[in-house]
């Protein structure tokens, strides 16, 4: 009889295991071949896309600088009057609620009585501060001689490395001996340019205490139901932190200046009270202006009373310092500004660099103004969150 075939089931247990094991690794869904370039194609589409969104904020931001940069006659006024107004502010509405007086009377009273108050304290202290300023500058200067000296003797620095230090300043000085002369030729303009800013910013702080209630409805009013109600509430937001960071800027400048007025006055410095109103409006520059009018305090103590009494201000200024960035300003400032060290120091560079001195006062309020439009936008972006209240017995 011939053999019986082998059957065909036979090979069937050796190829079913693994079978199995690989539809088992497969998982329950058909493997795509093509499933990593996918992937990676869309992450670089992704990443093309937004590379391309910040092109365009890129490009939108330098249109905006160089906007500013040739409008800056008349923008520079009109921030420095939404300043004067967001501080004068709070005074007008109580001239208002309390002697019913008209708007236009209100903010004619309180600007008129801020600038008598002005004048008082600028009349009080003039004298002194005019006629001590060129004391400050050449003390200033000596202090510098000896620290260079001091330098040179404990051999922290060489002679020559000093002397070519000075001769490198004495030859950038005479190579901008013409724009310094162009500069002098120039200050009459200067001059008159800076007294029609100041009569702008008064005509403009008046016309804001006056008529600013009226411009938030109107813009709501011109973008629409939709858009308006965010930026009434943003309006809001800015006024309140600008009106708020000025105010408490002031205190912790005057607290400061106070502060290290005694600490001159006491130490035996003759140059206490100018010194003292320097770190005030220096105040106004966070970091950058504290630092220059600390250092200034420091040299002219180095020459009128030594070197002990240079180190007793110098460690007073450090507490003051750390007393203002640890306590004050996170006091008062909190609910006012809310920005991070960095961004106020690179704030305050970026602003100098581009506009000057104005540039470093305008910087801070100018942060604190687009981080409140940043935050209001972030809040938006976030998915709304439900609150669910615990379950109580009935």
């Amino acid at each position: 009889m011939p053999a019986d075939p082998a059957p065909e089931h036979a090979t069937e247990p050796a190829t079913e295991p693994a079978t199995e094991h690989a539809a088992e690794a497969a998982g329950p869904y058909p493997v795509d071949p093509r499933a990593r370039e996918r992937r990676i194609g869309a992450g670089l589409g992704w990443l093309a896309t937004w590379s391309w969104r910040w092109v365009g904020v890129a490009i939108a931001a330098a249109v905006l600088g160089w906007l500013v940069g040739i409008l800056w006659p008349a923008i520079f006024p009109v921030f420095l009057a939404l300043i004067l107004a967001s501080v004068l502010q709070p005074a007008s509405n109580l001239v208002v609620r309390r002697l019913r007086a008209p708007r236009s009377l209100a903010a004619a009273l309180v600007l008129l009585g801020s600038l008598a108050l002005v004048g008082v304290g600028v009349a009080a202290i003039a004298p002194s501060v005019a006629g001590q300023g060129d004391q400050i500058a050449s003390d200033a200067s000596e202090g510098l001689e000896r620290l260079e000296e001091w330098a040179v003797e404990r051999e922290l620095v060489t002679e020559e490395q000093v002397t070519d230090a000075l001769a490198d300043g004495r030859q950038r000085l005479q190579d901008s001996a013409g724009s310094i002369a162009n500069g002098l030729l120039s200050g009459v303009n200067a001059v008159t340019s800076g007294l029609v800013t100041l009569a702008l910013t008064l005509v403009l702080t008046f016309l804001f205490l006056k008529d600013g209630h009226r411009f938030r409805p109107w813009a709501a009013r011109m973008t629409g139901p939709r858009v308006g109600e965010h930026l009434d509430r943003v309006l809001d937001q800015v006024w309140t932190t600008l009106g708020g960071f000025v105010r408490t800027q002031a205190i912790v400048s005057f607290i400061d200046a106070v502060l290290i007025g005694i600490a001159l006055a006491v130490v035996g410095v003759p140059l206490a009270v100018p010194l003292a109103v320097l770190t005030f409006f220096g105040g106004f520059v966070p970091i950058l202006g504290a630092f220059v009018a600390g250092a200034l305090a420091v040299l002219v103590a180095l020459v009128s009373v030594g070197f002990q009494g240079a180190l007793i201000i110098l460690a007073a200024i450090i507490i003051v310092q750390q007393l203002e960035g640890n306590v004050l300003q996170p006091w008062l400032q909190s609910r006012a500004m809310q920005l991070h060290a960095g961004v106020v120091i690179l704030a305050v560079t970026l602003g100098s660099t581009l506009f000057g001195i104005a540039g470093a006062f305008l910087a801070v309020p100018v942060a604190a103004m687009a981080a409140v439009v940043l935050r209001y936008l972030s809040g938006l972006a976030d998915p709304p969150t439900y609150a669910t209240e615990p379950r109580g017995e009935a």
